[in-house]
């Protein structure tokens, strides 16, 4: 999985981004179905999440996975939790662009919509509402139709189903990570994200199993993986402050300073430490473990090789400068990998399959002809895509709830589920 010490904060899809499956949004697959920092399990879904880990006991804390020293996102420090089931189906949009209109709504009494509600005998029109979800949400809820339109029709071509039995299977076991019955699952995600059951079982869940049936069984787990699993979630870390700088020459004006007076570091990094984070904690980040992410080789093998008390070197990491003062090392509290290798081997199962799946989703886009005519733009393959109703003719096996109307569930809208 890509842990990328630097990842930008517009990927991730959830992000991120890498540890990933396809969130239904253009292009990436990093962000996370609960994300919003929300404490993940080794698979993406969340609860309440810290935005630092602590220094004791990070085997016990992380037994299923993840790095769990700091990724930098859009110059943030959040704490990685690396989950990869989730996929970001629904996004958060942002506050509409003020106008000389702000605050004013469109009012009648004559048209022939439904009113909706009457403010002193005026009507609001189901009309008005609408024109002000789509001016907020259109362009959003329109490409995660795009998306999982994309996602039923290669289901589809290839006799795929999902079927009502296999969603409940995973909302069980997803509810079982955090020992939780599947209603206060449900409530949960209803009272944290505003998403109903229904919107949970059709526009994650589904898509979620469809793209896993899409991406096959193909993946393997090597020795060697076991092993790089094993030092990066048990292993010893190094615990380490960070100042972080922009200009080469401003870093190394910043380095010689903290070489001169090595107890001033916290003060240095709250000083010129370009990190917003971090700087707020004297450049206190989690502890730096092994084998995070390809990504990240240069500053791991910069951080175990410092001592108590030494001061790295300007150590590069994308566009952005980074140095390190070591304050020692955790314990490994897990020394044998066979007390873990079960666990460890479904991790890095579900890990390859979701990266599978992000290739898998990526390539579908890339072979799929899509005309937005909202945004004015084209995108994909040659071929034209059949100009049906997306509403009325797409089916879902199994994505509705017992009693659930079947017209409700019909992919429709999306808001976001992150992880």
């Amino acid at each position: 999985m890509n842990r990328s010490f630097f990842q930008r904060q517009d990927l991730f899809s959830v992000q991120d981004d890498s540890h990933r499956v396809p969130h239904l949004k253009s292009s990436d697959c990093t962000k996370d179905v609960l994300s919003d920092r929300k404490m993940t399990d080794a698979n993406g879904y969340s609860m309440k999440e810290t935005t630092a880990m602590g220094e004791g006991n990070h085997s016990e804390m992380n037994t299923k996975k993840s790095a769990p020293w700091a990724t930098i996102i859009g110059g943030t420090v959040l704490a990685i939790a690396a989950g990869v089931i989730g996929f970001q189906v629904f996004r958060a949009e942002p506050a509409a662009a003020p106008t000389d209109q702000a605050g004013k709504v469109s009012l009648s009494n004559t048209s022939t919509s439904p009113a909706l509600a009457r403010v002193n005998g005026q009507l609001i029109q189901y009309d008005a509402v609408a024109r002000e979800c789509f001016d907020r949400l259109g362009k959003s809820v329109l490409e995660n139709l795009i998306n999982r339109t994309i996602i039923h029709q290669e289901v589809e071509r290839r006799g795929l189903t999902v079927t009502e039995a296999e969603i409940d299977a995973e909302v069980q076991k997803i509810a079982k990570r955090f020992n939780l019955p599947v209603d206060t699952w449900y409530q949960m995600l209803q009272t944290e994200r505003d998403l109903t059951p229904v919107q949970y079982r059709r526009d994650v869940i589904w898509p979620m199993i469809a793209l896993r049936k899409l991406a096959g069984d193909e993946v393997q787990v090597t020795d060697s993986d076991l092993h790089r699993a094993f030092q990066r979630d048990y292993g010893p870390r190094v615990r380490c402050r960070m100042i972080m700088m922009e200009n080469v020459r401003r870093a190394n004006e910043v380095w010689e300073k903290a070489t001169r007076t090595p107890e001033d570091f916290d003060k240095l990094a709250r000083e010129f430490s370009v990190e917003a984070n971090s700087r707020a904690l004297g450049g206190a980040i989690p502890p730096i473990s092994r084998y995070s992410s390809a990504d990240n080789q240069s500053l791991e093998d910069a951080a175990f090789r410092l001592q108590p008390g030494e001061i790295s070197g300007l150590i590069q990491v994308g566009n952005r400068y980074v140095i390190l003062k070591c304050e020692g090392r955790t314990e490994q509290v897990v020394t044998d990998i066979k007390d873990v290798e079960n666990d460890l081997r479904a991790q890095l199962q579900e890990e390859k399959t979701q990266e599978r799946v992000a290739v898998v989703f990526d390539d579908l886009k890339k072979q799929t002809r899509v005309d937005n005519y909202l945004t004015n733009t084209s995108t994909g393959g040659s071929n034209t895509a059949q100009n049906t109703s997306y509403t009325n003719q797409i089916q879902q096996t199994g994505s509705t709830l017992p009693g659930a109307d079947a017209q409700a569930v019909q992919p429709a809208s999306g808001t976001t589920l992150t992880k």
